[in-house]
């Protein structure tokens, strides 16, 4: 079992719209690879690139190697499943982390102005500060 959540661009949609446009979203429907921050909004690539600091990828571009493994025997509980989208940054991690990877997945959201919907607790949307709900 995961804990999943959600970054995504705060223009892309109204809270209202939101669960729509996340299904939507969540059928990995674009034509790019999704382990690529590339792909993304600049803000969201930045908020992804701190946030792999401490919950590193287990796919693609910065993934941890065999040896960082070895190295770090906590490190396997860290990884993180990432789907990444023009518009989204989607984190599914191990739910012993929950109680970190929260906090901090919701502070680097604000720091980086992107929203953040809380996926594994009923789709509860945090706007950054100052951001209305995107109408």
């Amino acid at each position: 079992m995961t804990y999943d959540i959600l970054a995504f661009d705060p223009d892309s949609v109204t809270d209202e719209d939101f669960s729509a446009w996340w299904n939507k979203q969540s059928e990995w429907s674009e034509d790019h690879s999704y382990d690529d921050a590339a792909v993304t909004t600049p803000s969201l690539r930045e908020f992804y690139g701190e946030l792999i600091q401490t919950f590193p990828p287990m796919n693609g571009p910065g993934s941890p190697t065999d040896e960082e493994f070895d190295a770090d025997p906590e490190l396997e509980v860290r990884v993180t499943d990432y789907s990444i989208g023009t518009t989204v940054v989607y984190g599914a991690f191990a739910w012993s982390q929950e109680s970190t990877a929260r906090p901090l997945f919701t502070s680097l959201a604000a720091k980086h102005g992107v929203a953040v919907a809380l996926v594994s607790d009923g789709d509860a949307i945090l706007r950054p500060p100052g951001e209305s709900s995107g109408s």
